[in-house]
């Protein structure tokens, strides 16, 4: 099966969400993205989030995945209010505030997209980025 990513990192941020690749090498990645790289990635988890069916009541095991204090703003923020606004509000903290988001939107895809995977495609879906470790076993 090919597998069609749009962009780099779109693939990027499926394979850690789906812990094909390291997250510290996620987070390694992320840091020599440059600030309005960081912003767009940030964006499209967010999105990626949301397709893949996150609720407010992930947001306390992906904090915990996420390696952050529940006191830290990404944190906050994704326990409070409009589910759509506090992932915005997370795409647009400042840049000192990035990595942590990063760290906590990668885990709250994974959290979401493997409830997703288990509920609907566990026969075989045709999504593509669910197929990335059949179609790059060494990455």
């Amino acid at each position: 099966m090919e597998v069609i990513v749009v962009d780099e990192t779109s693939l990027v941020l499926n394979t850690l969400a789906q812990g094909i690749r390291p997250t510290a090498d996620g987070i390694a990645w992320f840091e020599t993205l440059s600030s309005d790289q960081q912003h767009d990635a940030l964006s499209k988890l967010a999105v990626f989030c949301t397709q893949a069916g996150a609720t407010s009541e992930d947001a306390a095991e992906a904090i915990r995945r996420a390696g952050i204090r529940p006191t830290h703003t990404p944190a906050v923020l994704l326990t409070r209010g409009r589910w759509e606004h506090q992932l915005t509000k997370i795409v647009n903290l400042p840049a000192d505030e990035r990595p942590k988001s990063f760290r906590l939107l990668i885990a709250l895809l994974s959290i979401a997209d493997d409830r997703r995977q288990a509920r609907f495609c566990s026969e075989g879906c045709s999504h593509d980025w669910h197929h990335l470790r059949n179609a790059n076993p060494a990455t």
